[in-house]
């Protein structure tokens, strides 16, 4: 893994102009067009990048971008890989150890959720303050490298307070309408029952999806700072008999955008 790791930051690092970011985006389901607003990019595709997997999803792209947001020079990530796509754990979350080879140390995750909380609407932005871990296999089972984290990671604060402070500070600035809530990661791909929209929130869960837990598991394994973001793209629960669909979710995602653009600007700035 260690070489694997070297050698795809070894070659990023050879294909970009200019210093290297400190701070990194993953864009989820329908986000992708937050990298409009990248400005000065210059853009590498997954599958000319060794060591990477490509993304086989509809509403991600598979690119990274390098250039500026709010003034800073970020790395977006614009289309992720998911459990449920037959990838193992290393893989979905190689990309974050190649962010931290390249000297990133901040990352921004964003998602597509559905949510349960019952103050939710549909295109809500939730603030994730912290997850419930549903899924199979953790990403750090098996050897574990020192040079990369400690073998047993404290998971007290994955999603870093000082940053949910200033999404709040933004928003209220701005007039944003942020909600805050409990993320529930799981495999997928199938969308949950009514029972398990239940389940989740009677275990404490506000919104729930199936990707950003194990990347932020292996972002806190190499002490990376994290902030999280869930697009609210539909609702669950007994009561709710709407059916949802992946062209509503990408919908919903896109029709956030004025939200997720203007919040993520102003952090990419001010952190």
């Amino acid at each position: 893994m260690l070489e694997k790791i070297k050698e795809t930051a070894d070659f990023l690092r050879s294909k970009v102009e200019g210093a290297m970011p400190e701070i990194a985006i993953i864009l989820g389901t329908g986000l992708g067009p937050l990298s409009d607003h990248i400005t000065d990019k210059q853009v590498i595709p997954y599958h000319d990048i060794p060591n990477f997997p490509e993304s086989t999803v509809a509403g991600h792209s598979g690119n990274f971008i390098f250039g500026s947001l709010g003034g800073r020079r970020v790395i977006a990530m614009q289309g992720r890989f998911h459990y449920y796509e037959g990838y193992d754990m290393k893989t979905v979350t190689f990309p974050v150890r190649v962010f931290k080879a390249l000297g990133v140390k901040t990352l921004f995750v964003s998602n597509a959720a559905g949510g349960m909380n019952k103050e939710f609407q549909v295109g809500d932005v939730m603030v994730i303050t912290d997850h419930i871990n549903l899924f199979p296999e953790n990403p750090l089972r098996g050897k574990n490298y020192e040079e990369l984290g400690p073998r047993f990671p404290a998971m007290t604060e994955p999603y870093d307070h000082r940053l949910v402070r200033l999404a709040d500070a933004i928003a209220s600035e701005k007039g944003l309408r942020l909600m805050h809530g409990v993320y529930v990661g799981t495999t997928g791909p199938t969308f949950e029952t009514p029972a398990e929209y239940e389940y989740f929130r009677i275990i404490g869960g506000d919104a729930v999806g199936m990707s950003t837990v194990p990347e932020v598991i292996v972002a806190k394994h190499m002490s990376m700072e994290v902030f999280g973001i869930s697009v609210i793209t539909d609702l669950g629960g007994k009561d709710i008999t709407d059916v949802p669909s992946h062209e509503e979710v990408q919908k919903a995602a896109v029709n956030a955008q004025p939200t997720v653009v203007a919040l993520m600007k102003e952090m990419v700035a001010r952190c």
